[in-house]
């Protein structure tokens, strides 16, 4: 269903892309892909416009309403706007919301479906999100996943992977990958057993970089504040990378000796849903295109506070549109900080001089089983 070369990107990819972060370090015999991921992606429908959260025994009523791919799709999608050529492992379910997902991913955001499977006769998994005050409430539903894991034994060869680690549990195709030259970058999820417990996080060896938030970061090192926290983590693995939430994001790299504190930039948030994702698209864009530490995390926080000035995960990712149009407008607003300014000036050779379209840009999408009109 999806083209085995990045050339084969959909004219509405080409247009969404509009910039190669990595075009001064491409050169001939690098890997086909920029990045690699395997997960389960997840039908998202999301509701919005509602003026609280939902109240047991009543009924509330949305103003608004979108459906997009969840789930590994919110990273692929964050990942392909930015302009890296990006190959997804998943499995999809042979229903409409497989074929849903498969179509938006593949010919809405040109991402790579090649190592991708339909199952027949497997629901797709969903996921409905109502976002109110800047935060979300959601409910999933999903059968039994496959049998057969979808990544292959062999990932196809990739500059970076992604990778969100299972405490206590390896994923085979994470040393397969890192043992053929991939760069492998994870985060991990809420240690449900409460063991926090590092060693458990075996594949951490092969990773390049760890982004895990404040608490997760204090969790597994025992440390009283997410910087120290940073700093332990880089006993394990060579760029650890912690968010702070509304404090923005703090970084050190052992390699170089580098470390970096951005603050978050303060926007009005409609919806945080797959904020996360984008901000680690964000770090890899710029760790493979080479920049300073403290840019890639400048970056990777722009691109997290873009995506929650809209709704969906997949649906707010940014790309370099909403990046140049946000550039434009901090430099000609009065009273801005000279300093401020100058911690994003590198975007200044990188974004587009002309928007080709409207900004901010809607991008919900109709319900599915609307008719197509003509």
């Amino acid at each position: 269903m999806a083209g085995e070369e990045p050339e084969h990107l959909t004219q509405a990819a080409r247009r969404q892309a509009q910039v190669d972060p990595l075009a001064g370090v491409r050169a001939p015999g690098d890997p086909p892909w920029d990045v690699y991921l395997t997960g389960t992606v997840f039908l998202d429908i999301i509701f919005t416009g509602l003026d609280s959260a939902p109240v047991r025994g009543t009924e509330s009523w949305a103003r608004g309403m979108g459906s997009s791919p969840g789930g590994v799709a919110n990273m692929a999608a964050a990942l392909a706007r930015l302009g890296l050529k990006t190959s997804l492992a998943a499995a999809f379910g042979d229903d409409h919301y497989g074929d849903y997902c498969w179509d938006a991913l593949a010919q809405g955001e040109g991402i790579d479906l090649s190592p991708s499977r339909t199952v027949p006769g497997w629901h797709s998994p969903v996921t409905v999100s109502m976002a109110y005050e800047g935060e979300r409430t959601m409910v999933s539903h999903g059968h039994e996943p496959p049998p057969e894991e979808p990544a292959p034994d062999f990932p196809p060869r990739a500059r970076a992977a992604v990778a969100s680690l299972t405490p206590g549990r390896r994923a085979p195709w994470i040393a397969q990958a890192a043992r053929a030259g991939t760069r492998i970058f994870a985060d991990v999820g809420w240690d449900e057993t409460g063991a926090w417990d590092l060693s458990g996080l075996a594949d951490l060896e092969h990773c390049e970089a760890f982004l895990p938030n404040a608490q997760e970061a204090m969790r597994y090192t025992g440390a009283a504040c997410p910087r120290a926290a940073a700093h332990a983590l880089t006993e394990h693995v060579p760029v650890a990378v912690v968010t702070l939430g509304s404090e923005g994001a703090y970084a050190v790299d052992r390699r170089t000796a580098e470390a970096a504190e951005v603050p978050a930039i303060a926007v009005e948030a409609l919806d945080p849903t797959g904020a996360g994702d984008v901000f680690v698209a964000g770090f890899v864009t710029g760790s493979l295109a080479g920049w300073p530490l403290a840019d890639r995390l400048a970056f990777a926080g722009l691109t997290a506070a873009l995506s929650v000035q809209e709704f969906g995960g997949s649906l707010s990712a940014p790309g370099w549109s909403e990046i140049g149009a946000w550039w434009r407008r901090v430099q000609s607003l009065p009273g801005q900080e000279p300093r401020a300014l100058r911690r994003y000036a590198f975007l200044e050779g990188l974004v587009p001089e002309e928007l080709d379209r409207p900004w901010p840009l809607r991008r919900a999408v109709p319900t599915i089983g609307f008719r197509r009109s003509g």
